[in-house]
């Protein structure tokens, strides 16, 4: 029985947690509302504080204290662009220079999005604060608040710590190292939560034969598949009596109009046309679209983000295998965390068992084929990116059990022989290659070859 949090709640979490607002907006409104708090505790126990508080606070008068509150305010505005612009020039590098599709992972770093806080929180308290300081010459009663005050100094040296720190951190986030590891993390996380580990006494789902007096689902709307709602898809298939298949997989691209699954009455041969009517108007509402793929339900996203960074790293342009054989060794360790899991079709069901709902989701040979494919094709003249998917190969061949998945596994190494072959390397480089092939068939069988 699907869950709430399997679908809405992932949405909203990743939709939060790739906005660089959200924190900073959360420090402006912080920062208000301790720029108009603190200066009313001042009105009201400035006075009656001792001097061993007091010789701690700021002891300037109306004028330096209004100086302080000016200097904080400019400098912190001034320090946030910087900070802006470091992060943009930042997000301009990770998307020439190793895949657009990494501009979630910068944009979801939560110590910038702290940074960026700290800043604009400050600067905006400065001047929330800067309001109440009035001196005799204003024609009012003097007040300067010294815990504000002080308060803003203190935010403000706060403020040049962070800076030195997040500088430290975007030196250390724009090394492809540190991003094929933080989209590791996310693909694994997402996995782990979407995929559930497989039975060992349940036969993997598959999909039921569609009749021929289906009907077809069109998508509601154009964009990436984000996300389904699988409670409100189970209760529309309940209410038509029908059972129902979505044949597009998360993160698949749906245009308006087009259809997007199949469905077919559970009893009887054709549909009452106001009942298909019916069940088209309450799928549409839980099939949301988007303009970029998300984690959120889309268990093949991760990898195509390593992809993307092995294929550009292959390119021409760019000429870095090393960067593509560190991206392949991560792509081989999601695969490895897949092995085990119930992957294909998801099939939901009434609790009495009967069928409702089918959806589909990425097997194995197709996740195989997303890691090895086009770093095949694009790292064919390279041996040390051919021994790497051999490897690769090796890798999770040493963890698959299931033999559709062996079978899998063994296409795979027919057709990276084949590139092999079919290039002008020299001779110790085909005996290389040929050899690291060779490794690959004992894993599957559960022997590991040691290299001499």
């Amino acid at each position: 029985m699907p869950t709430p949090s399997q679908g809405g709640w992932s949405v909203l979490r990743d939709a939060v947690r790739t906005q660089l607002w959200p924190i900073p907006a959360v420090g402006i409104g912080l920062a208000v509302f301790l720029g108009v708090l603190l200066p009313q505790l001042d009105a009201q126990i400035d006075d009656g504080l001792p001097s061993a508080v007091t010789d701690y606070l700021f002891g300037g008068g109306a004028e330096a204290a209004r100086a302080v509150l000016e200097a904080v305010a400019g400098s912190l505005i001034t320090v946030t662009s910087l900070t802006f612009s470091l992060t943009v020039v930042t997000l301009q590098l990770a998307s020439s220079q190793f895949s657009p599709r990494l501009l979630r992972t910068f944009s979801s770093d939560r110590f910038v999005q702290i940074t960026l806080g700290v800043f604009l929180g400050t600067f905006t308290y400065a001047l929330t604060v800067l309001r109440t300081v009035r001196t005799a010459a204003d024609d009012q009663e003097l007040f300067v608040p010294q815990i504000a005050v002080t308060v803003a100094f203190l935010l403000a040296v706060a403020s040049v710590f962070a800076l030195v720190i997040f500088l430290a951190h975007l030196a250390k986030e724009i090394r492809v190292e540190t991003m094929l590891a933080t989209v590791h993390r996310d693909a694994t996380a997402t996995l782990r939560r979407v995929l559930p580990d497989r039975q060992a006494d349940r036969p993997p789902a598959t999909a039921p034969d569609i009749p021929a007096v289906s009907e077809v689902v069109p998508a509601p709307s154009s964009g990436f598949l984000v996300w389904i709602d699988e409670l409100a898809v189970l209760r529309a298939a309940r209410q038509g009596d029908a059972i129902l298949t979505i044949t597009a997989p998360p993160g698949s691209s749906l245009i308006q109009g087009v259809p997007m699954g199949e469905c077919w009455p559970r009893r009887g041969a054709e549909f009452d046309p106001d009942v298909l009517r019916e069940l088209r108007d309450a799928i549409a509402p839980a099939i949301h679209t988007g303009p970029e793929r998300t984690a959120a339900q889309d268990v093949a996203f991760g990898l195509r983000q390593l992809t993307d960074v092995t294929v550009k790293a292959l390119s021409p342009g760019i000429n870095d295998p090393t960067t593509a054989i560190h991206a392949l060794g991560h792509a081989s360790a999601l695969l490895t965390e897949l092995v085990g899991r119930d992957l294909g079709p998801r099939v939901l069901a009434d609790d009495d068992g009967p069928t409702r709902v089918i959806l589909q989701r990425p097997g194995f040979a197709e996740l195989l084929d997303l890691a090895v494919a086009q770093p095949r094709r694009y790292g064919a003249g390279d041996p040390a990116v051919l021994d790497r998917l051999f490897q690769l190969l090796r890798e999770v061949a040493w963890l698959v059990t299931d033999p559709i998945e062996q079978r899998s596994i063994a296409e795979q190494l027919a057709r990276l022989r084949a590139t092999t072959e079919a290039q002008s390397f020299d001779v110790a480089e085909q005996k290389m290659l040929k050899r690291t092939a060779d490794e690959v068939i004992p894993a599957l069988g559960g022997r590991w070859r040691h290299r001499s």
